[in-house]
């Protein structure tokens, strides 16, 4: 194990280098490190589930970073973008959806199952790339976040549809949980923006122990997520919010400091993880089907989403840059489509192209978004929220 771990963190070195003389984040290399070292090529690593589930926490890190970070008011503020905007994206997702399976013969919980998947964008990734290029506190930032928050309370319900196309009966301790936590959430993030300031237990306690602040920092993001996760929602929404509540506290530097380095390396891992997906004998045995796939789901994305940022009052460059950013298809796809292959909506070669494609997408998405960047020169102009 431990020549493979200097292996990646070697590779990711060398390839993190080159790539950043041509102007290319981080996050590229991550993935770039995923497909050589994964078990499709070099054959390093084997075990994709382990990784995957030490990035999954990665991924919590970064969203707790992100609640710290934004501003609460503005994302509120905002309201009309996120509600809207996320379903106008899922709605026209899986209108697409049903023009593809019109042609193709599908039934409709196949069409609806990739309209979902489809209309899910990487938080993950968004993230990287804007906090990279300097742009998460801009329009552009503020507009793509608060469409994926909605993202990610909208999977719960479409993981409930989706049982329900299979024919499975409705469970409701955990629809009553879902709500439960929902409500939960909101009113704690009530509770922040009318108190601005909040008091931690312990705060003062711990900042003269490093140690202990690692603890507890940790302990403040994962057991939200944990928190969220049992009651039905994404984990990743219970850490934004123990993000927000941490960034509304008062003397909560440390938590910052604590917890960047563990940040790096495992938003890192998330990334190799991804990058270990990817089957390249299948993407060349179907290369045809896989590149339509991936271009038609980052070209379809990015005019859909210009199109309803439009309508919602941005500029039409700032519209195709936001829907941009947006394009590529999220890391919670991949359980949308295991739900999909395990409900027998979706089967083996469906399950193993949806792999491909969302897999694609995500590699290809900072170079996506930097292409569409090319236009973006002039300086931001306020818009109505």
């Amino acid at each position: 194990m431990m020549p493979a771990i200097v292996g990646a963190a070697l590779a990711i070195l060398v390839v993190g280098l080159l790539l950043r003389r041509v102007g290319q984040p981080q996050v590229v290399a991550y993935l770039v490190v995923g497909v050589l070292l994964g078990p499709h090529v070099l054959g390093v690593f084997t075990d994709q589930a382990f990784i995957a589930r030490v990035g999954d926490v990665g991924v919590l890190l970064l969203l707790f970073f992100l609640g710290m970070e934004v501003s609460l008011e503005e994302l509120v503020r905002g309201w009309r973008i996120a509600i809207i905007g996320t379903a106008l994206q899922v709605a026209g997702s899986i209108a697409l959806a049903w023009g593809i399976g019109v042609l193709m013969g599908w039934p409709f919980a196949r069409v609806v199952l990739l309209g979902f998947v489809i209309s899910l964008s990487s938080t993950a990734v968004v993230v990287a790339v804007l906090r990279a290029r300097g742009q998460l506190h801009e329009q552009v930032g503020r507009d793509a976040l608060s469409i994926l928050l909605v993202q990610d309370v909208a999977i719960a319900p479409m993981l409930i549809i989706i049982g329900l196309q299979a024919g499975g009966p409705v469970d409701g301790t955990t629809l009553t949980l879902q709500i439960v936590g929902g409500l939960a959430i909101a009113g704690l993030v009530a509770f922040i923006v009318r108190k601005k300031t909040v008091e931690l237990p312990f705060g003062e306690l711990l900042k003269s122990d490093h140690e202990l602040q690692v603890f507890a920092a940790g302990l403040l993001c994962l057991g939200f997520a944990l928190a969220t996760g049992m009651m039905g929602l994404s984990s990743a929404l219970g850490a934004f919010v123990a993000g927000l509540l941490v960034g509304s506290a008062s003397g909560t530097d440390w938590v910052h400091h604590t917890l960047e380095p563990f940040r790096v390396l495992l938003v890192a891992l998330f990334f190799v993880s991804i990058g270990l997906l990817v089957d390249l004998q299948f993407i060349v045995e179907h290369g045809l089907v896989v590149g339509l796939m991936v271009i038609g789901a980052l070209a379809t994305n990015t005019l859909l989403n210009a199109l309803i940022f439009r309508a919602l009052g941005r500029s039409w460059r700032q519209a195709f840059y936001t829907g941009a950013v947006l394009a590529q298809i999220g890391e919670l796809s991949f359980v949308l489509a295991a739900v999909g292959k395990s409900a027998g909506i979706m089967n083996d070669f469906g399950y193993s192209l949806a792999i491909a494609t969302i897999a694609s997408t995500l590699l290809l998405s900072p170079a996506w978004i930097g292409v569409w960047r090319l236009g973006w020169r002039t300086p931001e102009v306020p818009q109505p929220a």
